[in-house]
């Protein structure tokens, strides 16, 4: 009972942030991320580990830093998941702006490769708009939640604008079929999903596991693979969501070349605004040939 309204009061949370002047929302999420990066927890431990990995040529100090402005910008979008996730059309297109190299009104089978920044949920953006553009819908891969209540009720709200989320769980076939309709497919690669239907390819100098699906499944519908990001805007009023041209020549011959060759993409996209990746996941938590977890608190 107390679990449930406790739920319930999370939801109302979010209502009632979705409410506020925009400004005043990224000065809380702001004001929570500051306070984040000085906790001690699990999470703050993950984001470290990741940026000696990725950057061994910075200093602690140079790391603590980067760190504190990484945890900035993920307090900022959690509390914007409360326009995404409640928002109206009118409310997102204020707070995304969508620029894409090809036609998005074509029903040509293409799929969008997105990854983990912060601004990663403001894709819902190709859906809020999608009958004022004459867009078709939006789908993409979900991963289950272990709160039935808010698995039940993100998916709700993600779906709201006509979208289709398809659970990334054993439906390789409705995702091809949702593709080869032209519908927008989604599709975010660079997490560690475990190691079935995937590889080991560089990614920051370090052999990393990393699903092959986007190849797979291009080679399957013979769909375009256009790169995509959600990215905070210079001045940080809102956010940026750019598609850019079909990758050519892609797929190749071999799905892992092809895995390899988006992973330095998104390293080179990382690069750019190494604050703004999702730092929080553990991406290196399948080391090749049964390493040390570098998560590990005794490494």
């Amino acid at each position: 009972m107390l679990k449930s309204f406790l739920n319930y009061l999370g939801v109302a949370f979010l209502a009632l942030l979705s409410l506020l002047p925009y400004k005043l929302l990224v000065a809380i999420g702001y004001g929570l991320g500051y306070i984040a990066a000085r906790i001690p927890s699990d999470r703050a431990r993950v984001v470290k580990t990741n940026l000696r990995l990725c950057f061994p040529n910075l200093n602690s100090d140079e790391i603590d830093q980067l760190s504190k402005q990484h945890w900035r910008l993920l307090g900022r979008s959690l509390v914007e998941k409360s326009i995404i996730w409640f928002g109206s059309s009118k409310k997102l297109g204020k707070m995304i702006e969508v620029k894409s190299a090809v036609d998005l009104a074509s029903k040509k089978p293409r799929i969008l490769v997105n990854m983990h920044f912060t601004g990663i949920e403001g894709s819902i953006i190709l859906s809020a708009l999608s009958k004022e553009k004459h867009w078709p819908r939006t789908s993409g891969f979900f991963q289950r939640m272990k709160s039935p209540f808010f698995n039940q009720k993100i998916v709700g709200w993600r779906n709201r604008f006509g979208g289709n989320s398809i659970d990334r769980q054993g439906n390789a076939k409705a995702i091809i079929r949702e593709i080869r309709n032209g519908d927008f497919i989604i599709i975010a690669p660079d997490i560690d999903l475990g190691l079935k239907d995937s590889e080991f390819v560089p990614f920051f100098g370090m052999q990393t596991n990393t699903i092959t699906t986007i190849s797979r499944l291009a080679k399957i519908t013979g769909a375009d693979v256009c790169l995509m990001t959600t990215t905070l805007k210079a001045d940080e009023s809102g956010y940026l969501c750019e598609i850019r041209k079909p990758l050519e020549n892609f797929p190749g011959t071999d799905p892992k070349s092809d895995t390899a060759r988006l992973n330095q993409y998104f390293e080179s996209e990382i690069r750019l605004r190494p604050a703004e990746y999702y730092w929080v996941h553990k991406r290196f938590k399948n080391p090749p040939n049964g390493g040390s977890n570098p998560y590990n608190p005794s490494n």
